[in-house]
């Protein structure tokens, strides 16, 4: 009887070896829930209590939209190697709206935007043939390009602080990524694998050595700790004030489409996007529903955890199970909570800018497959980029816009996204109906520029 072999992201590896590579998905994403709760604490000036209670709360939450990314049960998550977080963006928008309209309003919020994100999918789903390679590579590189940025600042801290610039910073943020390139240029195997790891590790030691770490919260912490639910109180709806959040969940779409397809890229499995990308949307959704329960922001994919696996090629989704499980273990015992908590910015920054950089060759990659010779296409891509990073590179820049208009229009990710998409659908859809005497051959790549990503033959 001959059988099928498992796809290399199906494989079940020793549980000792699962344990250690899924540790090496959460060193490296630990950096999101642990700003993002600083980041909420600080702003709107939650007591330390809280702060633990969320901390505690983003972890669990981390770990248990990872199992349903990574699993996959009834059609919720794409059965690919994702490790969740509280997002960026949304955490912005999240302390926007508590600061207008009360946090319970902003926790409201999340739930509304978590369940439009199930009503709106199935029209959503039906958008997806405006997103092709060409769409989708143009928004991941300038997804790659903005956390290069935002983990640089972890490294440098941001122009304006008294300690930006801080060159024991610098040194710990350039000493990791200096660990883990001589890691992976040293070793083979499993070592190489991890090498990762061992980088993050190593800034972790130089910077106890420096004496920039503080552990002192660690034996006051207790053993045991539990998210609460509801920790402001009943939340508050009101659909006015999710405005915000309910215009990102578009652009927070694309963005995870465009994640779903570089990550199948990366494990070297077929991706149909009408198919995973609603599921792994479905799964940041019903995460995201939990977390507003718990008072979170909204719960997207991490980027970091993809450049992971291409950069250490274990493709398992079954690790990035073991990272949810670790994840979840995080959120439920105090001290490990308290040591993780502990670890200097820079480090993880060092860590993060270098994964991040791995995420912009895979979009790089993904648009080799658009026939750049094609001076359309050339084109989209130029303008689609030149759009998108202005407003990463020159902040602010839309400053005198109404509050609503740059919630688009200062995320380079969403304007990026919009503009391919709108010109792909104007030069490859439109053109040619108008133009039907001059339709493109197939040589120029157009007609396959506006196909879904589906042409990786299935193992």
């Amino acid at each position: 009887m001959v059988t099928t072999p498992r796809h290399p992201v199906d494989e079940y590896r020793p549980l000792s070896s699962m344990a250690l590579f899924g540790l090496q998905h959460v060193l490296v994403m630990a950096a999101a829930p642990i700003s993002s709760v600083f980041i909420v604490s600080a702003a709107l000036g939650l007591s330390t209590e809280l702060s633990v209670n969320l901390l505690a709360a983003s972890f669990v939450l981390s770990g248990l939209g990872s199992l349903l990314q990574s699993l996959g049960p009834f059609r919720v998550g794409a059965k690919l190697p994702f490790v969740m977080l509280p997002g960026g963006a949304p955490v912005v928008l999240f302390i926007s709206i508590a600061e207008q309209h009360g946090v319970r309003t902003a926790v409201g919020a999340v739930i509304i935007t978590s369940v439009f994100y199930l009503v709106a999918l199935p029209v959503f789903t039906r958008l997806l043939r405006f997103f092709p390679a060409l769409v989708i590579g143009t928004m991941i590189v300038i997804v790659g390009v903005n956390l290069v940025k935002v983990s640089a600042f972890l490294i440098t801290g941001r122009p304006g602080d008294p300690d930006f610039g801080d060159p024991r910073a610098l040194l710990l943020g350039m000493a990791t990524i200096g660990f883990t390139i001589a890691f992976f240029w040293l070793f083979t195997g499993v070592l190489r694998q991890i090498a990762v790891m061992l980088g993050f590790v190593s800034g972790t030691v130089l910077a106890i050595l420096l004496g920039t770490t503080d552990f002192g919260a660690v034996g006051d912490s207790g053993l045991v700790q539990a998210p609460q639910p509801m920790p402001f109180g009943v939340p508050e709806f009101s659909l006015i004030a999710s405005v915000p959040l309910l215009i990102y969940s578009f652009a927070s779409m694309a963005e995870t489409t465009g994640q779903t397809v570089v990550n199948g890229q990366a494990v070297g499995r077929h991706v149909d996007i009408r198919r995973d990308a609603p599921r792994t949307i479905r799964a940041e959704a019903l995460t995201s529903l939990a977390g507003g329960l718990f008072g979170t922001p909204l719960m997207v994919c991490s980027g970091e955890n993809i450049g992971i696996v291409r950069v250490t090629g274990i493709r398992s989704r079954f690790v990035t199970v073991a990272a949810g499980i670790i994840l979840i273990v995080i959120g439920f015992v105090a001290p490990i909570t308290a040591v993780v908590s502990a670890i200097p910015a820079p480090v993880v920054g060092g860590t993060a800018v270098l994964v991040f950089g791995v995420v912009i060759v895979l979009g790089v990659q993904m648009l080799q497959r658009t026939a750049l010779d094609d001076h359309t296409n050339t084109f989209i891509i130029g303008v689609a980029l030149a759009l998108g990073l202005m407003p990463i590179l020159v902040p602010g820049m839309y400053e005198a816009f109404p509050p609503n208009a740059r919630i688009l229009l200062e995320s380079g990710v969403a304007v990026g996204a919009v503009s391919a998409a709108v010109l792909n659908a104007l030069f490859h859809h439109l053109r040619p109906r108008l133009y039907r005497g001059s339709r493109p051959s197939a040589a120029t790549g157009a007609e396959h520029a506006s196909e879904p990503l589906e042409d990786d033959p299935r193992p």
